[in-house]
């Protein structure tokens, strides 16, 4: 964000405009001398009322604002017009400086929001792959709890099998074995041999 600028001194709306304009600025600069010189010469003699004084324009003060007139359009071309071309350039290059600091400020913005897009992508991206990756290790996982489960019931049945197998055979072994035990046991029982 550009830091906030310093706003140029204004004059006034109406007086910029007269002042932006040459044909005003000569007018606007010779209206106040002509209309003095205009008033002196047109000016009558002052009468006091008592004591008979008469006071008439002073010839030195009359040439004096003729002077000034001259000078006036004089001042108007070597400082005035200058001087106003100068404050012109400067208000045109300071409207300038505005303008490209608008495009920058605007160009930055884009380019903010486009970094912060492609950020956006990027997480959007390592997010799917990691739910990809997650994906993939739980089907792994179940793959392999599957068989190891699948190994552990095979284990079991064969443990199964051996048990009943042992079992089976104990029966076969006490079978064979259980009546030549009952006559042992009955003739210790007894104290004498069964035959």
């Amino acid at each position: 964000m550009a830091p906030p600028s310093t706003p140029e001194p204004r004059l006034g709306l109406p007086l910029e405009r007269a002042l932006r304009q040459p044909e005003r600025r000569i007018l606007a600069g010779l209206a106040a001398p002509l209309a003095a010189v205009a008033l002196l010469l047109a000016a009558g003699p002052a009468v006091a009322s008592e004591g008979g004084l008469q006071i008439y324009p002073d010839r030195k003060l009359v040439y004096l604002i003729i002077g000034f007139a001259v000078l006036i359009p004089l001042l108007d071309v070597l400082l005035f017009r200058p001087l106003f071309r100068v404050l012109d350039e400067r208000h045109e290059r300071i409207e300038g400086a505005k303008v490209r600091a608008d495009d920058v400020s605007r160009r930055a913005g884009e380019l903010v929001q486009r970094f912060e897009l492609a950020v956006q992508q990027a997480r959007a991206a390592a997010e799917a792959e990691r739910q990809q990756l997650l994906e993939t290790e739980r089907q792994e996982q179940v793959a392999r709890v599957a068989h190891e489960r699948e190994q552990a019931e095979r284990s079991l049945q064969t443990a199964r099998r051996e048990v009943t197998r042992a079992v089976v055979d104990a029966r076969q072994f006490l079978r064979r074995d259980a009546e030549s035990l009952a006559r042992e046991a009955a003739a210790r029982v007894l104290g004498r041999s069964l035959s």
